[in-house]
């Protein structure tokens, strides 16, 4: 089959699109027919190096965890998908070596759910990773409660937005920072935008001079800081992105696969309480330039990578 893979760490130019291994299908897996895979950070993350201390790379690496696409065949032991069962998946494994930019992924069905009808493959693809972030954060790590006051970092990003529209749904009210041509597409998803960077805290602090009830960062350094200082008593804090949260009292979460959660958020998105800007899209041969806008941020929502199909793809990938 064919997908983009590296066989070395490195920037982008390590990415090279051609032919690699068809995937072998375990028991608990079903082999998908990728439709898109969204780009996020911990891809580039990944490639350069930055994981290698908790995921071991088996070379070559085919990069992405986000995917949409079609159940083409189920494993022997799999009984919760059929043929032509439109899914999303957050298709992380406890290595690196089969990601979703291919156009065939082995997926456990842990890692699965079943595609909101009401979203494109490309806009379903940019869901799973960015929804579980946010949702787990919310609901499972800060406990958001209706009534309270919720500081979302980076709210026009993929994670940020999504976080902004559960932040809402949970009944909190939502300040997120976001550069001022973001600002329309924050209020947009129901949050209060304010801008990011010098004099950020006062700003919040003039939207809730009591202090906001929790904050989740998305970006760490400077912004980390400035959360921990306008927290209220009792205030919680969580970070994805610097794990120094925990010298302020807060915690540090890494993202995790999880087949109901991720039906949750499809289900969510069906009711239409959530939904996913995609802002760019990329053939599967053009990773490499969707990996490179990536890394610059200042991305609205995701980026997306599609893979095409004609009639001459439309086997098992055997």
């Amino acid at each position: 089959m064919k997908a983009i893979s590296y066989s070395r760490y490195g920037g982008p130019e390590v990415l090279a699109f051609g032919e690699v291994r068809d995937p072998k299908v375990g028991p608990d897996a079903v082999l998908v027919k990728v439709r898109a895979a969204a780009v996020n950070p911990v891809d580039w993350k990944a490639r350069e190096g930055y994981l290698d201390g908790i995921l071991a790379p088996v070379f070559p690496v085919v990069p992405g965890w986000d995917v949409s696409g079609v159940v083409v065949r189920p494993g022997v032991a799999v009984s919760e998908y059929e043929v032509g069962d439109e899914v999303i998946g957050y298709v992380r494994e406890d290595f690196l070596s089969r990601g979703t930019f291919a156009e065939y992924v082995a997926a456990p069905v842990r890692t699965l759910a079943r595609k909101p009808r009401n979203l494109s493959f490309e806009e379903a693809a940019g869901l799973p990773l960015v929804g579980l972030t946010a949702h787990q954060v919310l609901s499972k790590v800060l406990q958001v409660r209706r009534g309270e006051t919720v500081l979302v970092h980076a709210a026009a990003g993929g994670v940020g937005s999504i976080a902004v529209q559960l932040g809402v749904h949970l009944g909190a009210r939502v300040i997120g920072t976001a550069s001022e041509r973001n600002h329309d597409f924050v209020r947009g998803l129901g949050g209060e935008p304010v801008v990011y960077g010098e004099g950020l805290g006062e700003r919040v602090r003039g939207l809730a001079p009591e202090g906001v009830d929790a904050a989740f960062d998305t970006v760490g350094g400077d912004a980390l800081k400035v959360s921990a200082n306008l927290l209220a008593p009792e205030g919680r804090l969580a970070s994805i992105a610097d794990n120094d949260v925990v010298t302020y009292g807060g915690r540090y979460y890494f993202v995790r696969p999880d087949a109901q959660d991720l039906q949750h958020l499809a289900d969510l998105a069906e009711q239409g309480v959530v939904g996913v800007h995609v802002d760019e899209t990329f053939p599967l041969e053009r990773a490499a330039d969707a990996h490179r806008m990536n890394q610059e941020g200042r991305t609205r929502g995701k980026i997306v990578v599609t893979v095409g199909w004609g009639s001459e793809g439309e086997g098992e990938g055997e």
